[in-house]
């Protein structure tokens, strides 16, 4: 009996185990069976993902036709290709050893979750049988997230920028098995388009050129290999105040006049560079310097690339106007921009520049701050296919959701005219002179837009909002904790500075085991080692952090990520900060990351963590490191000046005169916050900030000039120094504000 039981058992197992093979397997086009147990590790992964399914090939059931190893991936992006037809790999070992074994080149695509165009390519071409029946048959595939592997991307970046004068994402790459480019672009259709070959012509052209004169292009991979391994900083040029003024006078020469900001379209907000113009202006008294960086903040907050409803800024404007963004909002660029604009409203105390810094933090504090503390790292482009449809209007729109008593002028407000396609908000005239063309007072106009902005608001809300990538990166998480403790502390918001101090704990509690900081985080799981962007950005926000509190464990998180920083990635050969550091991966060139993008570049962040830590902590290593740094860049700053604006940051430090303000007294006292609060309303760039309570001893042992100022006669007392000069204890608000405006005027030149 037992034994007509276990075949019973044993007969129903192996029917389904057939069933199984019969209704689950996988084959991708063109690619070779993958094995059953890779088959039950994908559907388990598929299964445990919650059953997504984003192709448009799907089984009588419902389910994906195909699934790829990419599924297997926490990475967002890397799973929204898990499905396509492709045989995808992750960046790794595997990948390149069948490319070895089966001596085929590699097909490598870069992109991120909010990048339009390459989700344009996943749908066009990637989710395309007959594409991938190509790729499969020739060539092994690789996908890689920008986001997650900086480093990947910037040696391939850089390859297609020699290759062909333009580089940008999709990236697409094409290399020997051992890593080496041979040929890449950026964008390619599924069939020749305007111009542009197709990716069928492209992949057939490709492994026709490999498989007929794989010699020739084996050499044109080492040559190009070659070159990238002797590519990097270039020393040389002066580190004075006339890089400053060539850098201010260049500026001026790409100030867009009517609409602010510098170049042509495509148009970036640049916020590095409207950071140096405003310290620029303070140093010389350049009134030109001031009414660039000024407009284009002015222009940026009245055009679509500022949400005018939900908060917060676009990538970049496609066109010269700020009108018509590209849609994706990215955590780093709300953290930058924010600064400006919080920098701007320190020197004019306007709200013209408090508004769109406050709307920015409300947009992140709602919509990117994960429940445990950090920050999210984007929104998508795209809802339901299409890029911007979340945030587009018709007027025919708004005047339904607003009424036909407020809704005309509205519109008019907005700039959506009559018989007009779905068109982004924007404010094409001046408020103050539309109410005067209206005949409309201020006040009026305050009361009714708040109610015109949440009936619209309550609109899209009803709309299928764009995906969020939900991944966390501690770099980009360090420049927007630097950006609320500015913020907090300037505004007196307290809420900006528990959120600053709730994701940097989050950060440091879970994001470096071991003492090792680590690229980002994903559902549980940890990324690669993080690069040098990671401990540059994140030892600067800390600093900022210690800055606008005054707690100690924000300088001791911050000074040991810098002592970390130096030991991982210096780099005695160049005497500078490579990106990647002595314990990453070894790619076939090294990664450099030097000039500003979109993103400030971080040897430039890291070296003004330096040379600020340096200063206030009177450690001559991190001060000597700091300017070698520039002086590494100092030929290409020499060059190309506009492109190296944080490092001009840095430089701007490195010349002075700094200051050294400390303001003594426990935080929760009156007479402390009075002090502290007139601090903050100061301009100055040069200056390192301390907030110290006299009963806080590891604040005194990390700076112990800090025993020689105490509270005078009980009172909190204020300590105003240039260059560690002081002048007299300040008790009295007033005399402190004294103190503060003399150090204001433009000082006369010096020398680093």
């Amino acid at each position: 009996m037992r034994r007509i039981r276990f075949l019973a058992a044993l007969s129903v197992a192996l029917v389904a185990a057939v069933a199984f093979a019969a209704d689950d397997r996988i084959q991708l086009p063109g690619a070779p069976p993958l094995q059953p147990e890779l088959v039950q590790r994908l559907w388990k992964a598929w299964e445990d993902a919650g059953k997504p399914v984003h192709s448009r090939h799907r089984r009588p059931d419902g389910r994906p036709r195909y699934l790829n190893r990419l599924v297997s991936e926490a990475n967002p992006y890397l799973q929204l290709h898990g499905q396509n037809p492709v045989d995808w790999y992750p960046w790794g070992e595997e990948a390149f050893a069948r490319a070895r074994r089966e001596k085929k080149p590699i097909f490598l695509s870069i992109g991120y979750s909010t990048c339009h165009w390459c989700h344009v390519m996943e749908e066009e071409s990637f989710d395309n049988e007959e594409i991938a029946r190509l790729l499969n048959r020739d060539f092994v595939c690789v996908k890689v997230d920008r986001e997650e592997r900086p480093d990947i991307d910037a040696v391939y970046i850089a390859a297609v920028q020699r290759l062909t004068g333009n580089s940008g994402w999709p990236l697409t790459v094409f290399l020997a098995p051992d890593g080496s480019p041979f040929y890449g672009g950026t964008y390619f259709p599924p069939d020749d388009r305007a111009g542009r070959p197709g990716m069928k012509r492209l992949l057939a052209t490709v492994i026709a050129s490999w498989q007929k004169q794989e010699g020739a292009a084996t050499e044109a991979a080492e040559s190009l290999r070659d070159a990238l391994r002797a590519a990097g900083p270039i020393a040389g040029g002066a580190l004075d105040e006339v890089v400053l003024r060539r850098a201010a006078v260049h500026a001026t020469q790409l100030f867009d006049s009517t609409n602010g900001g510098f170049g042509k379209a495509p148009k970036f907000p640049q916020p590095h560079v409207v950071q140096f113009l405003l310290r620029y202006a303070q140093r010389t008294g350049d009134r030109t310097a001031r009414h660039m960086a000024l407009f284009t903040l002015q222009r940026m907050s009245q055009g679509g690339i500022h949400d005018l409803l939900g908060g917060g800024f676009h990538r970049y404007a496609t066109d010269a106007a700020w009108r018509v963004p590209h849609y994706e909002k990215m955590l780093l660029d709300q953290a930058t921009i924010a600064s400006a604009y919080v920098e701007a409203a320190r020197i004019t105390r306007s709200a013209e520049y408090i508004s769109p810094a406050s709307e920015t933090f409300a947009y992140v504090l709602r919509d990117l701050r994960s429940p445990q503390g950090p920050f999210y790292t984007a929104e998508d482009a795209q809802s339901e296919g299409q890029e911007g449809k979340y945030y587009l209007w018709t007027r025919a729109e708004v005047l339904q959701a607003v009424g036909p008593e407020d809704g005309p002028w509205v519109a008019d407000f907005f700039g959506l005219a009559d018989n007009q396609g779905p068109a982004p908000l924007s404010i094409p005239v001046p408020a103050e002179d539309f109410l005067r063309q209206r005949g409309m007072s201020t006040d009026t106009f305050m009361k009714k837009i708040l109610r015109v902005r949440a009936a619209l608001l309550a609109v899209r809300g009803q709309r299928t909002r764009p995906s969020r990538d939900e991944k966390i990166l501690a770099g980009w998480n360090g420049m927007m904790i630097a950006a609320l403790a500015d913020a907090g502390a300037q505004w007196n918001q307290p809420e900006y500075l528990e959120a600053a101090k709730r994701a940097a704990t989050w950060i440091l509690e879970h994001m470096q085991p071991n003492g090792r900081l680590h690229r980002s985080w994903v559902k549980g799981k940890l990324g690669t080692p993080g690069f040098l962007e990671d401990y540059a950005y994140l030892a600067y926000g800390l600093q900022r952090l210690f800055e606008a509190t005054g707690e100690p464990r924000w300088l001791e998180e911050s000074d040991r990520l810098l002592a970390s920083m130096l030991r991982l990635f210096w780099d005695n050969e160049k005497n500078t900060l490579r990106f990647t550091a002595s314990d990453h991966e070894r790619l076939v060139a090294p990664p450099w990351v030097i000039e500003d993008t979109a993103a400030p570049a971080p040897s430039s962040v890291a070296a003004l963590a330096l040379l600020r830590a340096g200063h206030l902590q009177q450690n001559a290593q991190y001060q000597e490191r700091g300017r070698a740094v520039l002086v590494a860049n100092s030929g290409d700053i020499a060059k190309a000046p506009t492109a190296y604006m944080f490092a001009l940051l840095a430089l701007d430090f490195a010349l002075g005169p700094r200051q050294e303000i400390v303001v003594v007294g426990s935080p929760k006292r009156e007479d402390t916050v009075a002090l502290w609060k007139t601090v903050q309303q100061a301009y100055l760039p040069r200056a390192v900030l301390v907030l110290h309570d006299p009963q806080d001893r590891r604040t005194q042992a990390l700076l112990p000039f800090l025993s020689r100022q105490p509270m005078q006669r009980g009172k909190a007392t204020a300590y105003v120094c240039q260059n560690f000069t002081c002048k007299l204890p300040a008790t009295d608000p007033e005399e402190l504000s004294r103190q503060l405006a003399a150090l204001q005027e433009p000082p006369s030149p010096s020398q680093p």
